[in-house]
C-alpha cells in the first residue's frame, strides 16, 4: 500500500498522494497521459460511496479504506487508458470489486460473537483469551460510509446497509455473490451492468443472485426484508420526525442511567430479546436479566463510567471512559447500540479502544 498523507479526519484526498519511493503524485490537475478531462476531484466525489461498498464486502472499516484508496491510485494511473465507453462511477467500482475479490482470497468471513456460538450465561461464564482483529466485524464512522442525500429513503437504506447485523449477514455469502447482491439489491444495479462490471452473463448474475438469496434465507432474514424495513420508516413522513426525537430521548436516558449504573433504569429501555456482545472476546449474552448481571458481576467495574456521544454504522454509539486509577476517566470501550420501536436490541461493545478511538475522534482521555 502506497504511503498516503491524511487530513485532520484520517480522510485521504487524491491531490496527497505519495508513492512508494516517497515521490508526490502530480494529480492536481490532470491524469498522467496529461489532456485528461477527469480532474482528480471527480474521483474524490465517489470515496464515501466506494468506502460504504467495500465495507460491506469486507467487514473491516480499515480494510475498506485500504481497498478504496488503492482503487483511487490505480484509477488515476489507468485514466488516460479509459476510454469512456462506461461511466466514471462504474468503472469505479469495477475497480474497486477487483481489489476487494483480492483482499478477499483465501481469508475467513468476519462475524459477530452471536455468529460464532450460543449465548452464555453471566454464572457460568469463563473468559476465553480475546480473538484477532481479523474474527470480528468493524464499527465504521458514519462520516466514512454515510453520503449527503436529500431523498430520505435513500438515506435510509444507506444507514440500514451498514448497520452490523446486515454486515455480518453479508460475509456468509462467497465474495461474487456477494458483489452481486450488494450491487442489485442494495445499490439497484441492473443486472446487465453488474454482469458487465464481473465480465459475466446476465444468466449467471441472475442465478448468483438467487443463490445468495437462499444462503441468507437459512437465517431467516433477507436483503429485501432489511430494506423494507429501512424506507417504510423513512417513508413514514411526520412520524419520522417524531421517532427520530424519541430515540434522541431514549439515548439521553441511557446516558443518564449508565452513567448512574441505574440497572433497574437500563432494564426498562433493554428489549426482552436484547443482546449484548463484546468483542473481541466471544460472549455473548441475551436478555435484560443475563445483561444487569453481567454489569452487577463481572463488569462492576463499569461504574461511574462517563460517555461521549458518537456514530457508527448508522447506529448511535457512545465512547465509554472508566475511572482511571491515577484520576480521570481512560478509554474502555465503544458501545454501538441497535434501537428498534423505542427498545435497544443490542449492545455491541468493542474494546479495541487503542485503535477505535483516535478513528472516531474520541477524547484519549476524560478529567
Amino acid at each position: 500500500m502506497d504511503d498516503v498523507a491524511a487530513d485532520s479526519k484520517g480522510i485521504v484526498k487524491m491531490s496527497e498522494v505519495r508513492t512508494a519511493e516517497g515521490t508526490t503524485l502530480d494529480v492536481g490537475e490532470t491524469g498522467p497521459g496529461g489532456g485528461q478531462t477527469h480532474q482528480t476531484h471527480e474521483l474524490e466525489q465517489f470515496r464515501t460511496e466506494l468506502t460504504a461498498y467495500a465495507y460491506r464486502m469486507l467487514g473491516s472499516a480499515f480494510e475498506a479504506e485500504d481497498a478504496v484508496q488503492d482503487a483511487m491510485i490505480r484509477a488515476w494511473r489507468g485514466l488516460d487508458r479509459f476510454e469512456g465507453r462506461s461511466a466514471l462511477r462504474s468503472w469505479m467500482y469495477r475497480i474497486t470489486t477487483n481489489v476487494c475479490l483480492d483482499m478477499l482470497k483465501g481469508r475467513e468471513r468476519r462475524a459477530l460473537p452471536m455468529d460464532l456460538g450460543p449465548a452464555q450465561k453471566t454464572a457460568e461464564v469463563v473468559l476465553g483469551e480475546p480473538l484477532g482483529e481479523a474474527t470480528w466485524i468493524q464499527p465504521i464512522p458514519d462520516g466514512r460510509v454515510l453520503g449527503g442525500t436529500a431523498d430520505p429513503a435513500e438515506a435510509a437504506v444507506q444507514r440500514e446497509t451498514v448497520q452490523l447485523a446486515f454486515v455480518a449477514l453479508l460475509q456468509n455469502l462467497p465474495p461474487r455473490q456477494r458483489v452481486v447482491l450488494i450491487l442489485r439489491e442494495v445499490l439497484q444495479w441492473r443486472a446487465s451492468e453488474v454482469a458487465e462490471l464481473l465480465d459475466t452473463s446476465v444468466a449467471s448474475v441472475n442465478s448468483a443472485l438467487q443463490r445468495a438469496r437462499a444462503t441468507l434465507a437459512t437465517d431467516g432474514t433477507t436483503p429485501e426484508e432489511a430494506i423494507a424495513k429501512a424506507t417504510a420508516g423513512a417513508r413514514a413522513g411526520s412520524q419520522a420526525q417524531d421517532a427520530q426525537s424519541e430515540s434522541a430521548q431514549l439515548l439521553q436516558r441511557y446516558l443518564e442511567v449508565f452513567e448512574n449504573y441505574d440497572m433497574e433504569g437500563l432494564v426498562a429501555l433493554l428489549h426482552e430479546d436484547a443482546t449484548m456482545s463484546m468483542p473481541p472476546l466471544d460472549l455473548w449474552l441475551s436478555g435484560p436479566e443475563e445483561i444487569v448481571a453481567w454489569m452487577q458481576g463481572p463488569g462492576h467495574e463499569c461504574a461511574g463510567s462517563k460517555l461521549v456521544a458518537t456514530s457508527a454504522n448508522g447506529m448511535p454509539a457512545f465512547g465509554q471512559y472508566r475511572i482511571a486509577p491515577d484520576g480521570g476517566y481512560a478509554p474502555w470501550s465503544l458501545q454501538v447500540l441497535q434501537v428498534v420501536d423505542g427498545r435497544i436490541t443490542e449492545v455491541t461493545t468493542f474494546l479495541d479502544t487503542p485503535t477505535l478511538f483516535p478513528y472516531f475522534g474520541l477524547p484519549d482521555r476524560l478529567g
